[in-house]
């Protein structure tokens, strides 16, 4: 396939600082889900041995060929990991706890999301002189470029991890919001919509809808946390 507008160069590097973020946040996102459902009583995912930051039990090999796809070719960015097991019949009050398993993953986001841009403000406050414009005395090593852009990228992938999984379609984590202040009933019907999830979203993605509803988000908030932990370092 021919992408005649896309700078391969510049996407392979960017793909480069993003793989251990998107790692990481994917990886993060599914743990935090079997860690808030170890609290509320469903100890499924840690008998499974997915209470683990090893990426091997985690890893959807689909999932990790969509992040390396949409990387390259720019746009939103996104990818999953296996999801972690859940079974709310350990949850006292099922509905609300799935709710709270569901939050737990795109919270690890945002937090991992605020934590790079904390890292992005440490590497300017160490090496204030390297990135103080076009009147810097020296300018940035390799090494140092290469951190900052894998903290912007961290920012920037887990925000879209976070986002994304937002959407109030089944089976993402925004649909158990969804389900949570739905009838019993209504919510049955709206779970079954999770069989067509992925091909829905497939066709969000390619059409490029995907990327025009979540990208005012991803942006904002993006600049949110530049503004904040940069903030201080000023």
């Amino acid at each position: 396939m021919f992408f005649p507008d896309i700078d391969f160069a510049q996407s392979v590097r960017l793909l480069t600082a993003s793989l251990v973020p998107m790692l990481l946040g994917m990886i993060v996102h599914e743990v935090a889900h079997g860690l808030a459902a170890r609290r509320l009583g469903d100890p499924t995912a840690y008998m499974m041995g997915r209470l683990t930051l090893n990426p091997v039990p985690h890893i959807d090999p689909l999932g990790l060929v969509s992040f390396v796809i949409t990387s390259l070719v720019g746009g939103f960015i996104f990818g999953w990991a296996r999801p972690v097991p859940v079974n709310p019949r350990y949850f006292r009050k099922p509905a609300r706890d799935m709710m709270l398993v569901g939050l737990a993953g795109p919270g690890s986001n945002f937090l991992l999301a605020l934590l790079f841009g904390l890292g992005l403000a440490g590497l300017v406050a160490v090496w204030p002189e390297a990135f103080a414009g076009r009147m810097a005395l020296t300018q940035p090593t390799a090494t140092q470029q290469f951190l900052v852009l894998m903290c912007t990228q961290g920012i920037l992938v887990n925000l879209c991890l976070a986002w994304f999984n937002l959407l109030p379609l089944p089976p993402l984590d925004g649909s158990r919001v969804v389900t949570y202040f739905l009838p019993m009933h209504l919510a049955i019907s709206y779970g079954r919509l999770g069989d067509y999830g992925f091909v829905v979203l497939l066709v969000l993605l390619f059409t490029g809808v995907l990327g025009r509803v979540l990208g005012p988000l991803v942006d904002f908030s993006f600049s949110l946390i530049l503004r904040l932990t940069l903030s201080l370092v000023a």
